[in-house]
């Protein structure tokens, strides 16, 4: 959060939030003037999720069923979207990031943490994920190696306009299901 530079009285979606452990620690830092949204794809775990936030009383904080290719976030409406040890399970990588770039206000940005290991050993190597946010229109605008932990930190803007659907050209790399 420090890195992303999440400030009191931002807009934050947290995605793939599962248990809520960044959620319920984004709707902290943003305060009562901020709003968290945290969003997963598993019916059963956005329920358990909404039951954490309804117990720890996070007033700021809603919680939304997503798809794996479709966050359905609202346009123009975050600050901040995270990403943390959740990117290497989206299987429409082009489309979801499609789907994804409009709910960002301007100046917004898309924050990735991930391990630095193939999609089927729950990771994505950078150069892969630098790829397919490129090829959406995304700017690398902060790397942070985290080696003690395997993994890393890696920041994106928007940059130019929407590419449209047809004119997104896919990463020239080896498959998710074929990388190793």
């Amino acid at each position: 959060m420090d890195l992303a530079d999440v400030r009191s009285g931002m807009t934050v979606a947290d995605l793939g939030a599962g248990a809520g452990y960044y959620t319920v620690r984004l709707a902290r830092r943003v305060g009562p003037r901020g709003r968290v949204l945290g969003e997963d794809v598993v019916p059963e775990v956005v329920e358990r999720l909404g039951l954490r936030v309804e117990r720890e009383n996070l007033q700021n904080t809603a919680i939304k069923l997503g798809a794996s290719d479709d966050p359905r976030l609202p346009q123009g409406s975050f600050d901040r979207i995270f990403l943390a040890h959740v990117y290497h399970e989206v299987d429409e990588p082009y489309a979801f990031l499609w789907r994804l770039r409009p709910a960002l206000r301007e100046g917004g940005k898309v924050i990735v943490v991930d391990a630095d290991r193939a999609s089927d050993t729950h990771g994505i190597p950078p150069a892969l994920l630098f790829c397919e946010f490129s090829a959406l229109g995304f700017r690398l605008s902060q790397f942070v190696r985290k080696p003690a932990l395997q993994g890393y930190y890696a920041q994106f803007e928007a940059t130019g306009a929407r590419a449209r659907p047809q004119d997104i050209v896919p990463c020239r790399m080896a498959s998710r299901a074929e990388e190793t």
